[in-house]
């Protein structure tokens, strides 16, 4: 038995976060080799602005006693810390658990419209792995590393280190190889920084080559981080595995995530050496919730990243597979053509999209879906 923490969060957090579990029970019913129990904990931007802390001790121990970190979403633009900044307790999570790498898979799922008009959208299928220990973010995990000001300026201070950036491209290294087993197509990693302009990206880009060369049977090369924008808008298809800086990456996988339906169908891992947590890449999109019109996709989707991770990690082939069923379900459910979310310009919400993703899972069992 696999203990999860869920932490629903604020705004629509709650609402995908109760789809996914019941998507998960679903799921798990007839599995014997493992199963899932659920420990809920409190924290967000509302919790914050009723006691005062963002995510209170309670909710730390049971991230750091379970096996994996299921999380809705986190924050309310009107509710900010004394500084004028938004609660994000997301990030303080990343810093409490060294959750290095922001895994954002981006794959186009069959029946959902892209933006793009060129057929080869549907071929669309590449991961940006975002370093979330340093970058431009650093001075908010680190704020003590700020130096102080007056109010005639403002300025955040940026941080890149060797151990961050090997264990960066170690790790995208890794996720290409295992991308290539799974596909002959895939196996290439495509460096994302501005290192022709800043030099603390000229040091990342050099770290890349270096890590590049002791991984020599996988493709490696490298894109600026604004040739990169507009290449994911002109020929997203090309691209495989896109190891970047912290901000970075938080600004493409939005751009990357508009491609294949909105945020809504895009799920994330916060990935260290010891721990993971798994969300969607959407915020807590106040102004929507409780409406019934969240799209639970991303939510569902990260879960099933979960189930991958923790079925690696263990040696447990068995949540992996469940995994692979649980994608081809939501690939199934759109397929159709009859789903199609408020994101998307449709009128299927939450409570409509789940239920076509059960109808799959009900339809199609763990053989015919292998």
């Amino acid at each position: 038995m696999f203990e999860i923490a869920v932490l629903p969060g604020d705004g629509i957090g709650s609402e995908v976060m109760d789809a996914c579990i019941e998507v998960l029970g679903s799921l798990l019913k007839d599995q014997t080799r493992f199963g899932l129990d659920y420990i809920h904990s409190p924290g967000g931007a509302q919790y914050y602005a009723d006691n005062g802390i963002a995510l209170p001790e309670s909710t730390l121990r049971a991230c750091e006693d379970a096996d994996a970190i299921l999380f809705g979403a986190m924050g309310m633009p009107h509710i900010r810390y004394p500084n004028g900044t938004e609660v994000n307790p997301q990030l303080d999570l990343r810093k409490q658990f060294d959750l290095y790498a922001g895994v954002r898979p981006i794959r186009a799922i069959p029946g959902v419209p892209s933006v793009l008009a060129d057929s080869r959208a549907a071929q669309i299928d590449f991961v940006l792995v975002r370093e979330q220990s340093e970058g431009l973010f650093y001075g908010r995990l680190y704020p003590e590393s700020q130096p102080k000001g007056d109010d005639s300026e403002a300025f955040d201070l940026g941080r890149i280190t060797r151990k961050g950036s090997e264990r960066l491209f170690d790790f995208s290294f890794r996720l290409a190889r295992s991308r290539r087993a799974a596909n002959p197509a895939k196996g290439r990693v495509t460096c994302v920084d501005k290192a022709n302009v800043l030099s603390s990206l000229a040091f990342f880009h050099k770290i890349f080559w270096e890590r590049a060369k002791l991984n020599p049977d996988i493709v490696a090369d490298h894109c600026y981080v604004d040739a990169m924008a507009l290449n994911l808008v002109k020929r997203p298809w090309d691209y495989d595995v896109l190891p970047t800086e912290n901000q970075f990456g938080d600004i493409l996988s939005d751009l990357a995530a508009g491609l294949i339906g909105g945020l809504g169908m895009s799920p994330s891992g916060d990935i260290g050496d010891r721990y993971g947590l798994f969300q969607p890449s959407h915020g807590s999109a106040p102004d929507i919730a409780g409406q019934g019109k969240a799209n639970p996709t991303g939510m569902i989707l990260s879960a099933a990243m979960m189930l991958d991770w923790l079925g690696e990690r263990h040696g447990l082939p068995e949540a992996c597979a469940e995994a692979a069923r649980l994608k081809k379900a939501v690939d199934a459910a759109f397929a159709t053509g009859r789903i199609h979310s408020f994101e998307s310009g449709g009128k299927d919400g939450t409570q409509a999209i789940t239920a076509a993703i059960l109808g799959a899972l009900a339809r199609f069992g763990a053989a015919t879906m292998s």
